[in-house]
């Protein structure tokens, strides 16, 4: 019984070490016949007929075994296994790469449809749709966090090169089968199905058309909004985009919403960056981005993407609007991920997968216009000792060249929003443009400061922001009219945080839109109208009137009234004074 227990307990071990390198039944079969020709490789001839036997029943030919013998048995069993075994496995690890393209393979070829591939020298890509189900398990993929994308990757040790190497996705939500490959052994980023792209038609962007196409395989819909950039940068944008391989390109008017419901309550609020900066391309991300999310909406894309750089504070706008409005989409930031380091590289990827490159002269300025500004960075601007050359501004003329007659300006406002210009009244988005035209020619708004960016540096910008400007300048001056003491300082105060927030991309944040109510509601009083002389770059005020006016002429007069006893300031000044005094008697010991 015991050399019965130990020769199962041998044959056991054997069978599961090589069951668990999964050998097929065949291999099982061919190794019983070759047991069964040669016995006695086993069971060694007995020496002896009066000693006990056993039988190994059931497994080989019946034969006897002397307990003296039984050792040679278990060692000889023992070691013919083991070989199997460590046979079965080599030969696995060679083949199982195989294994599991075997189980894509495993649909019939007529119900394999073949939707092509993309090719070029860096990668390619293949889409393989499959009508048969396939199971993860039987794939032996993991699946990613990226919405369903499952992804195996199979690296067969058998001296392939890293060119070779190859990744195999399987879509569960799709039954998609994506191959990629390339000479430099990267895989998809994320399979993502639709893209919107803040789309300019710029080199940049126009090379991003194609590499969000090569990256991340999917369409890509480029979104261009109106925030009167002016429509010299909106021509032909259509021919552009479909040229550099987008499917759409989408294109919405948003200057009245812009000017209405993002620089309107920036100009209620009172809100200046850094005591100089108006805020101009700050207010104008959250309008883009929001109207991507409807545009993602509208065509159904499951991603959204933008151009701005890693180490400016564009990137943190757009996101931070994508986060709060939709956060279910996915963000794509080309600049913070791709291998191109400036304008030569995009030059050349450009032709590599032939996107057209306008022919034209490249500024040598940074710039970001909309209705509200114009931006200068960049060049000569980069060291803050020197003086921007004047062939630099666009929207405002040299003051020195500016009409020597002044012009007056009579502002209409309600509420603490402007809604007129010299007694006409005209829609947000028309009486900024004309404002813009009178303080341009007046070279009214020029701005030249040193700003703390949000990401950390600091970077010097010059700016033209003549319609706003003259609007800052006429809504403060209302605010005199019909705002007290506290309520001024309580406003300027908050002012400052509003700018902050906004300045950060935190527009759609609770904290703002809560101050901006703040804002509405004190407001309420601020209506009348405000006159202005534009001359040479200046602007100074002329007049003020509003029928919530906190001015009283008989109180201010410097004649005796009714209301106002000159004599009732003694008593005032010493009760107003008292701690002052109180410490003084202290320290001179009274």
């Amino acid at each position: 019984m015991v050399g019965g227990t130990l020769l199962a307990g041998c044959f056991t071990f054997g069978l599961t070490h090589v069951w668990s390198a999964r050998s097929s039944s065949q291999l099982w079969k061919n190794l019983y016949r070759a047991l069964k020709r040669d016995s006695t490789f086993l069971l060694p001839v007995p020496d002896s007929q009066s000693q006990p036997t056993l039988t190994a029943a059931g497994f080989f030919p019946p034969d006897t075994v002397t307990l003296s013998s039984l050792c040679s048995y278990v060692l000889r069993f023992t070691v013919l296994f083991a070989c199997l075994s460590f046979i079965i496995r080599q030969d696995l690890i060679q083949s199982k790469g195989m294994s599991q393209l075997h189980a894509v393979s495993s649909c019939s070829s007529a119900n394999l449809l073949f939707g092509g591939s993309k090719r070029d020298s860096a990668r390619t890509y293949d889409v393989v749709r499959c009508t048969k189900k396939i199971d993860s398990q039987q794939l032996g993929v993991k699946v990613s966090e990226f919405h369903g994308l499952a992804i195996a990757q199979n690296i067969v040790n058998s001296g392939l090169t890293r060119e070779n190497l190859a990744i195999r996705a399987a879509l569960a939500s799709d039954k998609e089968v994506i191959t990629s490959s390339g000479a430099d052994g990267k895989v998809l980023r994320k399979k993502l199905n639709k893209v919107v792209l803040a789309y300019s038609g710029g080199l940049d962007t126009s090379v991003i058309v194609p590499w969000l196409r090569e990256n991340y395989g999917c369409e890509v819909v480029c979104f261009t909004a109106d925030v009167g950039q002016g429509l010299q940068e909106l021509e032909g944008l259509e021919q552009k985009a479909k040229a550099s391989g987008a499917c759409q390109l989408v294109v919405k008017d948003l200057q009245e919403e812009f000017v209405r419901d993002f620089i309107f309550p920036c100009l209620r609020a009172g809100a200046i960056y850094e005591r100089k900066y108006l805020l101009g391309t700050s207010m104008a991300r959250p309008v883009i981005a929001k109207a991507m999310v409807d545009a993602a909406k509208e065509v159904g894309a499951d991603a959204v993407a933008h151009g701005c750089t890693g180490k400016g504070n564009d990137q943190v706008r757009f996101e931070l609007t994508f986060f709060a409005l939709n956060p279910e989409l996915s963000v794509v930031a080309p600049w913070r991920e791709w291998e191109i380091t400036g304008r030569e590289d995009a030059i050349e990827y450009a032709k590599k997968h032939n996107v057209p490159v306008p022919v034209t002269k490249k500024s040598i300025y940074s710039r970001d216009r909309n209705l509200w500004h114009l931006s200068h960075e960049g060049d000569i601007l980069e060291d803050p000792a020197n003086e921007p050359k004047e062939d630099m501004y666009m929207m405002s003329v040299d003051p020195k060249e500016a009409p020597d007659q002044p012009e007056y300006v009579k502002i209409g406002i309600v509420e603490g929003l402007p809604v007129s210009i010299n007694g006409k009244e005209l829609s947000p988005a028309s009486l900024l443009t004309e404002l813009n035209e009178i303080g341009g020619k007046h070279g009214i708004g020029r701005i030249d400061m040193v700003e703390n960016r949000l990401v950390g540096m600091k970077s010097r910008g010059v700016y033209e922001t003549p319609g706003g400007t003259i609007l800052f300048t006429a809504a403060r001056e209302l605010e005199s009219l019909t705002l007290d003491r506290e309520t001024i300082q309580t406003k300027d105060f908050l002012a400052l945080k509003y700018a902050e927030l906004v300045y950060a991309g935190r527009w759609f944040d609770p904290l703002r839109e809560s101050m901006d109510a703040f804002m509405k509601e004190i407001s309420k009083t601020t209506t009348g109208s405000v006159t202005l002389k534009l001359y040479k770059g200046s602007v100074s005020v002329t007049g003020r009137e509003s029928p919530n006016s906190l001015y009283r002429q008989d109180i201010s007069s410097f004649e005796n009234g009714e209301i106002y006893n000159q004599a009732d300031a003694a008593g005032f000044i010493r009760l107003y004074g008292l701690p002052m005094r109180v410490r003084a008697m202290l320290e001179k010991g009274l």
